[in-house]
C-alpha cells in the first residue's frame, strides 16, 4: 500500500497548509472546499507562504510554480474518486466530520485511506461511519503546517497495520516527524496543552493577572515561545472550546471543564486572530 496522490477536504488554515506540504513534496493534490472563493483564499495563502519561503531562500520560484501546478481545486467530493489518501481538515465538529466520511466512503476507490486532521475527536467513532473502518486513521498536523514537524498519527481501534505504515511513510516523505498515538480524547498533544490554556483563561477570569502578565510569566519563566493566551488566539477560541468539551465529555472529570470566560468570548464572536479580537486585538 503506497500513497501517490492526496486529497484534502477543507482549504482553511490547516487544509491549505497540508495541501502545501504535499504539493511541495511532489504529490498530486486535490484540494476541496464548498465554494470557489474559499478555494481561492486557500491558494492565495499558499502562494504567500511560499513567497516568504523564497525570500528566506528555502525554496526557489521554480519550486513554487511546480508545487502550485500540483494542486487541483474542486468543489465536489466526487473529485476524490481516484486519490490514494484523503485528509479531512473541516471544522472540529463530529456531525460534520461523519457526513464527510460517509460521502468519502461512497465516492473514493475501495483501497483509499481516509484520514482526519481532527485535534480531539474519536477516530474510532468516525471509522464506524464507513464501510472501510480499517482504512480510517488520524493525521493531526500542527499550525503552521509548513513549519511544524510533528504529525500525531492516531490509530482508531479498527485501523489496519498496513494503513498505519503507509500513512507514516507519507508523513516522512513530506518532511514531518510522525508519532504514533492511540485513540483517546485529545490524543497526547491536546490532552496536555488545552488544560494548560484553559487554566490560563481561568487565571484571567479570576483576576489573578492581566492577559499580558500571564503570557509574560509563561514566556519569561517557562521559556515558552508564545504565551498561552496569545496561543489560544492563534488556535481560535472556538476550536479550543470544542476540544475542551470533547475532553470534558470523554474523560468525565471536572478538571477539563471549559472556563466560563472562554465560553462567553466564543458566544460574543471573539474567536482570536481570525475574528480580529480574542484576548488581544488584531
Amino acid at each position: 500500500m503506497k500513497v501517490n496522490s492526496v486529497g484534502v477536504v477543507g482549504a482553511g488554515t490547516m487544509g491549505n497548509g497540508i495541501a502545501q506540504v504535499f504539493a511541495t513534496a511532489g504529490y498530486k493534490v486535490v484540494l476541496h472546499d464548498i465554494t470557489d472563493e474559499a478555494l481561492q483564499r486557500g491558494l492565495d495563502t499558499i502562494a504567500k507562504n511560499m513567497d516568504r519561503m523564497i525570500k528566506k531562500e528555502k525554496i526557489t520560484e521554480e519550486q513554487k510554480r511546480a508545487a502550485l501546478a500540483n494542486i487541483t481545486r474542486v468543489t465536489e467530493l466526487e473529485a476524490m474518486a481516484e486519490v490514494d489518501l484523503v485528509i479531512e481538515a473541516a471544522s472540529e465538529n463530529l456531525e460534520i466530520k461523519c457526513k464527510i466520511f460517509q460521502t468519502l466512503d461512497r465516492v473514493c476507490k475501495a483501497d483509499a485511506i481516509l484520514a482526519s486532521n481532527t485535534s480531539s475527536i474519536s477516530l474510532t467513532r468516525i471509522a464506524r461511519e464507513t464501510e472501510r473502518p480499517g482504512k480510517v486513521i488520524g493525521m493531526h498536523f500542527f499550525n503552521p503546517v509548513p513549519m511544524m514537524k510533528l504529525v500525531e498519527i492516531i490509530r482508531a481501534l479498527q485501523t489496519d497495520n498496513e494503513v498505519y505504515a503507509a500513512v507514516e511513510e507519507a508523513a516522512r516523505n513530506v518532511g514531518k516527524s510522525p508519532v504514533e498515538v492511540n485513540d483517546s480524547p485529545g490524543f497526547v498533544s491536546n490532552r496536555i496543552l488545552l488544560p494548560m490554556l484553559n487554566e490560563a483563561i481561568y487565571a484571567l477570569y479570576e483576576g489573578i493577572a492581566t492577559a499580558e502578565a500571564i503570557d509574560d510569566v509563561m514566556k519569561l519563566g517557562m521559556a515558552h515561545p508564545m504565551g498561552p493566551l496569545a496561543l489560544t488566539d492563534m488556535i481560535g477560541l472556538d476550536t479550543c472550546l470544542s476540544i475542551m468539551e470533547v475532553l470534558h465529555e470523554g474523560l468525565g472529570e471536572d478538571k477539563y471543564r471549559p472556563c466560563p470566560l472562554l465560553r462567553k468570548m466564543v458566544d460574543a464572536g471573539y474567536l482570536g486572530r481570525k475574528s480580529g479580537r480574542g484576548f488581544y486585538q488584531y
